[in-house]
């Protein structure tokens, strides 16, 4: 999820400086919503200067690529079928170009499927061996993620891109039904909300549930409307907080869809290096990032107000241990609260 979205402002540039190119994208199908709403047929464009159709804004068609479903039974009849149908349909593509904007070698590998004469990619990509599949290796300069992506994607631009607010699918049927959760009549009359996500890809950037439920209480007690996001296997995180401030949270089980269309509704969001902080950056919502072995440099919020709270002590380190990094536990949730509410009440 964070990868996608900070490749999106990179894309989205891309396709502001040239409307008519055709841009499509390779996606994991859980992330689809991400790129196009429920019921979208593809992007639709009146005229070049009228911004696409809100169901599907940025790319003209999607490939789905299941590739951590296809690691379980590498060798099985499915995975062979869909690698194979998968290929066939880039190469019908006839692609100019294609850019890795995620440096791994499975992206890699996905781009090289597609038989293109150009594979473009970072020349320090997150993983090295990544390098072995591209014709053009681009030495970026940018110290985050986002600018290194617009680094690449200027190497077809024709020009150097500027970082730009992505462009997300407004799904209908989401956005009805955030706003039974959360009524614009409600935002109209002042009433804030803060979404926190307790949860992470690992235990080590996992800031402790009770120290996310001390900052909840504190803003229920001001009349704020909390929400604890519960994404898939952090049901129990988000259980916890509730349990330790019951009267201050109320959990969000929702689909990726939905989580857009809430986190469009809120006033602030608070979590660890993880999906839904970037998600609330690419909406341009006030972030609190609570980091700790990965480097907010680098992975950190981008595009918007934030603030960051990272120990000294904290080092660069993406071991999958399961228990926190040590400089993160030295984060306090007054620490948090007064970032907090220098972003609510600039």
């Amino acid at each position: 999820m964070g990868d996608i979205l900070h490749a999106l402002p990179a894309v989205t540039a891309l396709r502001q400086v040239h409307p008519g190119w055709t841009i499509d994208w390779v996606v994991e199908p859980r992330w689809r919503a991400l790129l196009a709403a429920e019921g979208s047929t593809g992007r639709c464009v009146t005229t070049l200067s009228s911004r696409p159709s809100p169901l599907q804004p940025l790319v003209d068609h999607l490939h789905f690529a299941a590739t951590k479903e296809w690691r379980k039974a590498i060798f099985s009849k499915t995975t062979i079928r869909a690698v194979r149908d998968l290929r066939c349909a880039l190469q019908m593509g006839s692609y100019d170009v294609i850019l890795d904007l995620q440096g791994a070698i499975r992206s890699a590998i996905v781009g090289q499927m597609a038989g293109s004469r150009r594979l473009i990619g970072d020349l320090v990509p997150r993983e090295k061996a990544a390098t072995l599949f591209y014709t053009d290796a681009i030495e970026t300069c940018g110290e985050h993620v986002i600018e290194q992506g617009l680094e690449l994607a200027a190497s077809i631009a024709g020009d150097e891109l500027e970082p730009v607010a992505p462009w997300l699918p407004v799904d209908p049927a989401a956005e009805a039904w955030a706003e039974g959760f959360l009524p614009a009549e409600e935002q109209e009359a002042g009433q804030k909300a803060i979404l926190i996500n307790p949860g992470a890809g690992w235990g080590a950037k996992r800031w402790p549930v009770e120290r996310y439920a001390a900052v909840a209480s504190h803003f229920a007690a001001k009349g704020l409307r909390i929400l604890v996001n519960a994404g898939p296997g952090e049901e129990p995180l988000a259980e916890a907080i509730r349990k330790q401030a019951p009267d201050a949270t109320q959990i969000l089980q929702c689909s990726l869809a939905q989580l857009i269309a809430i986190t469009r509704r809120v006033s602030l969001a608070i979590a660890g290096d993880t999906g839904p902080l970037h998600l609330a950056c690419a909406l341009e919502k006030p972030v609190v990032g609570v980091y700790g072995p990965t480097d907010p440099a680098r992975n950190g919020p981008f595009g918007t107000r934030f603030r960051v709270l990272r120990s000294p002590e904290s080092k660069r380190d993406h071991s999958r241990y399961e228990a926190p990094e040590a400089g993160l536990l030295t984060i306090q949730p007054n620490q948090v609260v007064q970032a907090a509410e220098e972003l609510l009440y600039p």
